[in-house]
C-alpha cells in the first residue's frame, strides 16, 4: 500500500475528520462559544459578543472556523446570523472523540 492509499483508508479519514474537530476545538475562545451555544440555543453573533471578553471581529473569526468544521450552523436574518450548535456535526464529533478515548492499550 502506498502512501496515497494510506490516507484514503477509513481510519486515515476518521483521523483527519478527528484532527479537524480537534484544531477547531483548540482554542479557549472557541470552547467558550460552544459551552454557551450548547447552554443557552440559538445566539445572534452580537449577543456572544456581548457575552465574551473578545472584539466583534475575533468572535467572527472564530465563529467561522467553527462552522466550518461542522461543529455549528448560521441562520442568516439579514442583517444578523443566529448561530446555533450543528447536531449532526457535534454528534459525529462526540463519536470520534469517544472512539478515541475509549480504546485501551497496554499503558505505557
Amino acid at each position: 500500500m502506498n502512501r496515497l492509499d494510506s490516507l484514503r483508508s477509513p481510519d486515515a479519514r476518521r483521523d483527519a475528520e478527528l484532527a479537524r474537530f480537534a484544531k477547531a476545538l483548540g482554542h479557549p475562545a472557541r470552547v467558550a462559544i460552544v459551552r454557551l451555544l450548547a447552554r443557552d440555543g440559538a445566539c445572534v453573533c452580537g449577543d456572544i459578543v456581548d457575552r465574551l471578553p473578545l472584539a466583534q471581529a475575533t468572535v467572527s473569526q472564530h465563529l467561522k472556523v467553527l462552522k466550518e468544521a461542522g461543529l455549528l450552523r448560521g441562520d442568516v436574518d439579514p442583517p444578523r446570523v443566529c448561530y446555533c450548535i450543528d447536531p449532526r456535526g457535534l454528534a459525529r464529533a462526540k463519536a470520534l472523540f469517544g472512539t478515541l478515548l475509549n480504546q485501551q492499550g497496554d499503558p505505557a
